[in-house]
């Protein structure tokens, strides 16, 4: 199995997950609509297809030409506050554009999936840390979209044989050298407080600071961004369709992701306290217990300096993101 079929590969999990295939000696096909991803995040190694998901007689020449032995699926829109909104806007890209990949799988054959889920398929949940046996329960149109396309992937399982394993993100966080994180609309807290330390934002919006968390701020599970995409390389491998949560089962509060970025930036990050989101749980944390007993994953960058420092790394060679950079050999 070395024909992999990426949807999604110029995103910011999709194309680190792209690097980390071609460095072990896969081939990789990428298929992105850019609406989202960008054209200079796509390694020069892969092949490279502009498409959507939803334009089905595209997606079929290309995966007829492609003949791929797996697919990895990240395209997705992934903004929680937007699905409030535009509900039928993920409904439509999420899951409907789904079916369409999974209908490509069955007309050539192709016989196992990997699929980026996320941990809002959970909602606010009973306990902490969260593992597999939790019963889902979103609590927006973004974590149902992805919650439906699980158990339609269950269905075409059952009934087709393929191998689906999702794989349910809490916070990546991190870059390699290449490639990082740069969202049109940028929502996560790493990249925002990064902009306020390259003089692109006045200071950082800090949401609740009321919560019974030791600071009153949220706490959340960072993943480094490569040892996400070792646990999607060695989900290939997978002998069955399952699903798993990936986090380092630690969490870190905004106040003390606020602190290690003033440390590893050098800079005064100053922060302005806002009220509460709807909807944001006080703790998330993952249970990774089962990827690392069935798939012998193990995540090698736990420490939060380590992402952090990846993440600033990238930032400073990128101010601007991809907006200003050359394409990457």
């Amino acid at each position: 199995m070395k024909n992999i079929f990426v949807s999604g590969g110029a995103g910011y999990i999709g194309s680190v997950c792209v690097e980390q295939l071609l460095n072990q000696g896969y081939e990789v096909a990428i298929y992105d609509n850019l609406s989202e991803g960008h054209r200079r995040a796509v390694d020069s190694r892969a092949q490279f297809f502009e498409g959507d998901l939803g334009d089905v007689q595209t997606l079929h020449r290309v995966m007829e030409r492609v003949r791929p032995d797996a697919v990895m699926h990240f395209a997705a829109n992934a903004l929680v506050g937007e699905s409030m909104i535009h509900p039928t806007k993920y409904f439509r890209n999420n899951v409907a554009s789904g079916i369409n990949l999974l209908e490509g799988m069955v007309r050539f054959d192709v016989q196992r999936i990997v699929f980026s889920s996320t941990c809002a398929i959970f909602g606010i949940p009973e306990r902490v840390p969260i593992d597999e046996t939790l019963p889902p329960n979103p609590i927006n149109p973004y974590g149902e979209s992805k919650l439906l396309f699980e158990r339609i992937l269950r269905w075409y399982s059952d009934l087709h044989g393929l191998v689906a394993v999702s794989l349910r993100y809490f916070n990546a966080a991190g870059a390699s050298e290449k490639f990082g994180e740069n969202h049109r609309i940028e929502t996560h807290l790493i990249p925002n407080i990064f902009k306020v330390a390259l003089g692109q934002k006045e200071a950082l919006e800090i949401y609740g600071t009321d919560y019974p968390t030791p600071d009153g701020t949220c706490i959340r599970d960072y993943i480094h961004i490569l040892d996400l995409a070792q646990a999607h390389i060695l989900a290939l491998q997978a002998p069955a369709t399952a699903q798993y949560n990936l986090g380092t089962g630690g969490g870190a509060s905004v106040r003390q992701i606020l602190d290690c970025c003033q440390e590893v930036t050098g800079k005064s990050i100053p922060a302005v306290e806002k009220p509460r989101r709807p909807g944001d749980p006080p703790v998330l944390i993952a249970s990774s217990k089962k990827i690392q007993t069935e798939l012998g994953w193990t995540p090698h960058y736990n420490d939060l300096p380590s992402i952090i420092g990846s993440a600033w790394a990238w930032h400073t060679r990128f101010p601007c993101g991809y907006q200003n950079s050359g394409s990457f050999k």
